[in-house]
């Protein structure tokens, strides 16, 4: 009996199987109301303070990228201009109905979880990219989106792409599993983001942002958050 073989029952019944998606990654997407405003008022902020170069910029950066792209220091939410505080107090709301409805927690579970930030801007230029990375020492990171024109919409131009972390899966191809269908494929997430969306996701997953080929802008914020739990539940 040669090796390949139908998958028949030999009784001749057909056995329905249940199909379980094993091991999600959750990615959470929001949108800012009427977003235009405040993009400007962060736009104009970032182009104004990217223009003061050393001042403003991350001294120590360790992700590859070129030079059209421009990264700033880790302290973005400490700024004390109203636009920023109002991007912030919107991501921090998303996030923390992220991790309620995750988790199940309530509002005596979410008022003790205190958190910490790192947050900072991208302003990126014609060619401009940023390499595969993750966030260490982290829970969960997110991406906002001030601005992304100037560019064909049609391509992978500086789409926001995450890596299948099922690195393994690729261990052997065959016509049965090459054209799976998400989210059970191999293949990336890439995103085009769209002004005002905010995506959510665990700081482990690896991501990168593809070249951005326009003759505008894309402007992003992005942030990394860890927690500490201060209060008597036992976890």
């Amino acid at each position: 009996m040669g090796m390949h073989q139908k998958g028949v029952d030999p009784t001749g019944q057909t056995n329905e199987s249940q199909i379980l998606t094993s091991f999600g990654v959750p990615l959470a997407i929001a949108y800012l109301p009427d977003p235009d405003p405040l993009n400007l008022e962060l736009r104009n902020l970032f182009v104004e303070r990217a223009a003061q170069g050393d001042r403003y910029s991350n001294p120590e950066p360790r992700v590859k990228r070129n030079k059209t792209l421009f990264e700033s220091r880790f302290n973005l939410f400490e700024w004390p201009e109203p636009c920023v505080q109002k991007l912030k107090a919107f991501c921090m709301e998303q996030l923390f109905a992220v991790i309620r409805e995750l988790n199940g927690y309530g509002d005596d579970m979410l008022k003790d979880i205190h958190y910490a930030l790192e947050s900072w801007f991208h302003i990126t230029t014609n060619t401009g990219y940023f390499a595969a990375h993750n966030h260490p020492n982290h829970a969960w990171s997110g991406v906002y989106c001030v601005r992304h024109d100037g560019d064909d919409p049609d391509t992978d131009s500086g789409k926001l792409t995450f890596i299948n972390p099922n690195l393994a899966s690729n261990m052997y191809v065959d016509v049965t599993t090459a054209r799976l269908r998400h989210p059970y494929s191999g293949a990336p997430i890439m995103l085009r983001l769209k002004p005002g969306q905010l995506v959510l996701f665990p700081s482990w997953l690896l991501h990168e942002v593809m070249p951005y080929e326009g003759n505008t802008e894309r402007i992003t914020v992005a942030f990394n958050a860890r927690f500490r739990y201060v209060g008597n539940q036992v976890l």
